[in-house]
């Protein structure tokens, strides 16, 4: 009796559908009277039929098509999904033997795989291919590349990658880079040394497009790194978990537009307090290119959070607590003087502050700094120009640390334009920013007030504003600004008066 279900299954829908064509023409009189919605929902009802035909409720049947076929690798050609799944390549998943050679045989199938659409000039399109990794664990003795440059559209995602005890040091587990450009230092090298470096960019010179790492565990076992993006365009990092990194946990050195999100970095899986931050090192986001973004992260351990050395980035959601300003830990390091153009937003320093070198052009806003974090901004050339430091919210232990510091030890800032440091909220911190408010009574001739508690900048105020109150009603007193100098600002009346000067003072307005 089993056996003979699938063939009056068939009969079944043989007879089903002539009934429906039957009924369709019976209730039409003319064939032009049959609409297509008509059509569609005939359509319908014979879809469920055959599907009600085909249940298992007894368990006695199985659609054919419900049954899933062993995962294979897809050779180049075919027009099936492609999907390659590391293990049918031997790879390991337990973790207990060698996958390197596994897995990078997955990655070449997919570099080879038949291409479709278009992407950069140069960059063939692989249609949305996936290396799956299974949920599996994997042992892994060197980086793992694609064979060159020239692919896009590409996706590695779902397991764990672990380095062995013989990992390079200074490799990567996931190396998205081609052995000319493997190495920062020669890849800049050739950079200064073109003749066209100051034009932009070329298509060809892109090594991958829109190649995105997902849902992955990177444990880089304090051998390398875990990431390397080299020259690459519109490379997504997306809901990685990357530990016990030596060097970086991410490196994006040129191209442009790589988006790091919803991931977590650290070298020692910690969740603060740790006996041992004093000695943790390393980096967990070195961002040496412009135009990327990251949003959503979490970077519990490093010495240095993200390290920024690339112009035009953007930085959203971040919330850092590696190592402690207080043991010398950096939460983020602007590295490039003169030409910032970096925004910090809705982010939270947990005791692990900013470093910017010779500011231009950039925004801390609407973030949270706690235990005493604070921002620096590093005299390299004396620049300072277009910088917002506003709204954000600083909270200490009362020590008298300045929310915002001026590191002058290489000279003292000379051209400070556009620099505003304003409306922060602080509480057991002191007050720093590039506008004064300050009240003074008294019954003279002379006020005087001193601005330096609060002002950012020594010996710099470029407008004042004042007011003089009095009570007394037998004189109507002449008074004026005498003097601005060393942030102090005198005012006198030409008669003695009780009265209340109300004066406001900005440093940071052009000049």
């Amino acid at each position: 009796m089993e056996a003979a279900m699938p063939g009056r299954t068939l009969l079944w829908i043989m007879i089903y559908s002539l009934f429906i064509t039957v009924h369709v023409f019976g209730e039409s009189s003319h064939m032009g009277h049959f609409s297509r919605s008509d059509y569609r929902d005939q359509m319908r009802r014979l879809q469920e039929f055959k599907a009600s035909l085909t249940r298992h409720d007894s368990g006695s049947f199985v659609a054919p098509s419900s049954v899933s076929p062993a995962p294979s690798p897809n050779p180049p050609g075919r027009t099936s999904p492609r999907v390659y799944h590391v293990t049918t390549y031997g790879a390991d998943p337990t973790g207990n033997r060698d996958s390197t050679e596994a897995v990078a045989q997955a990655f070449a199938d997919a570099f080879r795989g038949p291409s479709e659409g278009f992407l950069m000039e140069g960059i063939s399109n692989l249609g949305g291919a996936q290396i799956n990794l299974e949920g599996g664990q994997y042992l892994i003795s060197k980086p793992l590349r694609f064979p060159a440059a020239g692919v896009g559209n590409l996706m590695i995602h779902g397991g764990t990658l672990r380095a062995s005890d013989d990992f390079p040091t200074d490799g990567y587990l996931i190396d998205l880079s081609t052995s000319s450009s493997s190495s920062p230092n020669k890849n800049e090298k050739n950079k200064e040394s073109s003749s066209s470096m100051s034009a932009q960019l070329s298509s060809s010179s892109y090594n991958y497009e829109y190649i995105t790492l997902k849902d992955l565990m990177l444990d880089a076992n304090y051998r390398g790194g875990g990431i390397s993006v080299i020259n690459s365009l519109r490379t997504s990092i997306d809901n990685c978990y990357i530990t016990h990194f030596k060097t970086d946990g991410i490196l994006v050195q040129s191209g442009h537009e790589t988006y790091i999100r919803n991931s977590f970095l650290g070298q020692h899986i910690t969740a603060g307090g740790d006996h041992n931050e004093r000695n943790f090192s390393g980096t967990a986001i070195n961002l040496k290119g412009n135009d990327n973004a990251v949003t959503d992260v979490v970077i519990f351990s490093a010495a240095v959070g993200i390290m920024i050395s690339g112009p035009a980035n953007i930085l959203s959601g971040v919330h850092c607590y590696n190592k402690a300003t207080g043991f010398g830990g950096v939460g983020i390091y602007l590295r490039l003087p003169g030409l910032t153009q970096t925004r910090i937003v809705n982010s939270y320093m947990d005791y692990t502050g900013i470093v910017a070198e010779d500011p231009v052009q950039l925004d801390i806003s609407n973030s949270f700094f706690l235990g005493d974090a604070y921002i620096v901004l590093k005299s390299i050339k004396g620049v300072a120009n277009g910088v917002n430091i506003v709204n954000n919210m600083f909270t200490g232990y009362n020590k008298g640390i300045e929310i915002v510091q001026l590191d002058q030890s290489n000279g003292g800032f000379k051209e400070i334009e556009q620099v505003v440091v304003d409306r922060n909220a602080v509480r057991g911190m002191n007050i720093k920013g590039t506008t004064g408010r300050r009240t003074v009574q008294g019954n003279g001739t002379s006020w005087n007030i001193d601005f330096n508690p609060i002002l950012l900048f020594p010996n710099l105020i470029r407008h004042v504003q004042y007011s003089l109150s009095t009570g007394a009603r037998n004189v109507f007193p002449n008074h004026a600004l005498r003097n601005v100098s060393d942030n102090r600002v005198v005012i006198e009346s030409d008669v003695a008066v009780p009265a209340s000067v109300f004066v406001t003072v900005d440093q940071g307005m052009s000049s």
